[in-house]
């Protein structure tokens, strides 16, 4: 009997132990929930704490009950004591009642300091999670940048300027950063960002969950920064990727994006899908150093018209030039310089024949300081025949160009230049090491050859005998860190230099640098040009990014197979030193089937920011250029 007592106690006390750990289990779940959870059970302890003592006072102290209004006062006054325990220095009353009224009260000290604990917790936690950056924004019609790299704050200014007539305008960047120390570079390096709201979200954009904490539904352009390292245009693909793939709740903003290497151009094309723009980022930075090579000042005009700062390139419709020759629309903008034409399935004409009749639904290409500064005229500007130089074009001779280093893009720029040197070209390649490739490869109209030489030793370049070249191309060394090699380029163009003004021989110089800010302490070397391929790149990115209809305008521009941005001297339009204004360059130019845009002052060359680059001048104002200067026109060849 005995064993059989002690076998039911024992499965009772097993049995409450039991339901003792699911009640523990299922209290520790509530607690996980968070602060609210925590204040839920504060309350419900309040509600107890109150609900006791009321018992206890009106079933022990019927006078103190009856003195207090009954139940209803008694537990109002329970709850106020509960909720600030200093009401209790005024009560009166028997001592159990008191006595009651103190364990509310010290109930109360013990609720109200747990829920000022609970509260400062969440509050913590909530802005640690704000700082963070892990909260999902709600904003209509802003730009996402995905990545972090240096060129954030080229892209993030030009956006700012870009913005500048809007109310409120937004930037928002993703990347697997922290989020205060991104706020705090970008307020760094741009201070000023007038009425546009950069917000940064830390996240990486290669997942899913993180892009949606930016809303890409309700964005209006979608850019895909390259971030540092070897794995860039990996990085870049699986984020197009990603993006493509993904179910969007609207129309799909617009997406652009680089690649680094020429060769994942397809697949990165192949990933974002037909609605989005990639650029060949190396290939872009060839065109330029060897179009640059053809003519110095080029990046300079390129700077300006990527850039939203000074000109930039519109498409605006004018039905008043309807039925008009594109030749003699040429001189019937009083503000702008028209460049081309646009037709309305999109097929862009980049300086096209003089006798091309602009339709009805054709848009006008210009280049104008804002879309509000063009205006067209009923009176064009005179023009100073006089000044006009009607002698044909100089015949384009033979070059002999040396290119100092060698990298990644060497071997493309050797095989473009070959498609657009004339017959007879040499260029010599100067670089420690043989590149066999480049010397073994059969080319239509260069010669390639080599000589030996390590850049920053004066007396290698001396041995190269660089008085006998016309052109001269320095490549950035990429086998060091980017901030190590423009320094090493700034010591070879140093060299350079000194060197020609000891031979008395000029020859121009073309150089790749990797950091914009080098460039103004470059100047020192009176260099001819500077290509800072990255930025440039993100100018143009930004400028697709705010534009798609752009891309087939900006590929035409520096398509070499058509019409190029040349800077041509001076002297094969007007008479050097003869009055005249820009109406008459325009109208030389038109001669010769080329569209003038612009003009560099050779004196200037070396002050920033325009580097003696003026673009769309005024068409009226007394303009004489001298031998040296150069126009900036749109030509064939």
């Amino acid at each position: 009997m005995i064993n059989v007592v002690h076998a039911v106690w024992a499965e009772g006390r097993g049995g409450l132990a039991r339901v003792w750990n699911r009640l523990r289990y299922w209290f520790d779940a509530t607690m996980d929930r968070g602060v609210s959870a925590l204040m839920a059970w504060l309350a419900l302890a309040s509600v107890l704490l109150v609900t006791v003592v009321t018992t206890l006072v009106v079933l022990l102290t019927e006078e103190d009950t009856e003195a207090n209004g009954g139940w209803p006062g008694v537990a109002w006054m329970s709850l106020l004591r509960t909720l600030d325990p200093g009401t209790m220095g005024g009560d009166t009353g028997g001592p159990v009642f008191l006595g009651l009224m103190l364990a509310v009260t010290l109930g109360g000290i013990f609720i109200v300091s747990a829920l000022i604990g609970v509260l400062t917790t969440g509050l913590n936690v909530r802005l640690e999670r704000l700082r963070k950056g892990r909260s999902r924004i709600i904003e209509q019609g802003h730009t996402i940048l995905l990545g972090w790299s240096e060129q954030v704050f080229t892209v993030v200014a030009e956006l700012v300027e870009a913005n500048q007539s809007e109310r409120r305008s937004c930037v928002v960047v993703l990347a697997d950063r922290d989020k205060v120390d991104m706020e705090d570079q970008i307020r760094t390096r741009v201070p000023d960002t007038g009425a546009t709201r950069v917000i940064c979200r830390s996240g990486n954009p290669l997942k899913r969950e993180d892009l949606e904490l930016v809303s890409p539904d309700t964005a209006k352009s979608v850019m895909v920064l390259p971030p540092a390292g070897d794995d860039r245009d990996t990085n870049v693909i699986k984020t197009l990727l990603l993006l493509n793939n993904r179910a969007w709740s609207g129309d799909r903003p617009h997406i652009v994006a680089a690649v680094q290497e020429s060769d994942n151009l397809a697949v990165a094309r192949l990933a974002a899908g037909e609605s989005a723009l990639v650029i060949d980022a190396d290939d872009f930075a060839v065109r330029l150093v060897v179009q640059s090579h053809r003519q110095t000042g080029l990046s300079t005009v390129c700077d300006e018209l990527l850039s939203f700062f000074g000109n930039e390139i519109y498409l605006r419709p004018e039905p008043a030039l309807a039925g008009t020759t594109y030749g003699d629309a040429l001189s019937r903008y009083e503000l702008g310089a028209p460049i081309g034409i646009r037709g309305p399935d999109g097929t862009t004409l980049v300086n096209p024949p003089m006798d091309t009749v602009i339709g009805d639904r054709d848009s006008m290409i210009v280049i104008a300081e804002d879309d509000l500064l063009i205006r067209l005229t009923d009176e064009p500007a005179p023009v100073h025949d006089t000044a006009v130089v009607s002698s044909p074009p100089r015949p384009a001779t033979p070059d002999r160009t040396l290119m100092i280093g060698w990298n990644s893009r060497a071997q493309k720029i050797i095989q473009l230049l070959d498609q657009l040197v004339r017959p007879g070209s040499v260029i010599d390649i100067a670089a420690p090491e043989r590149p066999a490739m480049a010397l073994e490869t059969r080319r239509d109209h260069l010669t390639v050859g080599y000589k030996p030489c390590h850049p920053t030793v004066r007396r290698s370049l001396e041995a190269l005998d660089l008085g006998g070249y016309q052109h001269i191309i320095v490549l950035s060394d990429e086998s060091v860190d980017a901030g190590l090699a423009d320094d090493r380029t700034l010591v070879t163009l140093l060299h350079l230099r000194d060197i020609e003004e000891r031979l008395g021989d000029p020859y121009s110089i073309v150089t790749e640098m990797n950091d914009d800010s080098n460039r103004e302490v470059a100047q020192v070397t009176k260099a001819d040009d500077f290509i800072v391929s990255t930025k440039l790149i993100c100018l143009l990115l930004t400028q697709l990014a705010e534009n798609g209809a752009l891309h087939s305008v900006l590929a035409d521009l520096f398509d070499p197979a058509g019409s190029e941005i040349y800077l041509k001297p001076a002297g094969d339009y007007l008479r050097p030193g003869a009055e005249a204004n820009f109406a008459t360059v325009v109208e030389a130019a038109r001669l010769r089937n080329e569209t003038a845009i612009g003009y560099r002052i050779a004196g200037r060359n070396d002050r920033a920011p325009r580097y003696g680059v003026h673009l769309n001048p005024s068409r009226t104002a007394p303009l004489a250029l001298c031998e040296g200067d150069h126009i900036v026109v749109l030509a064939e060849s």
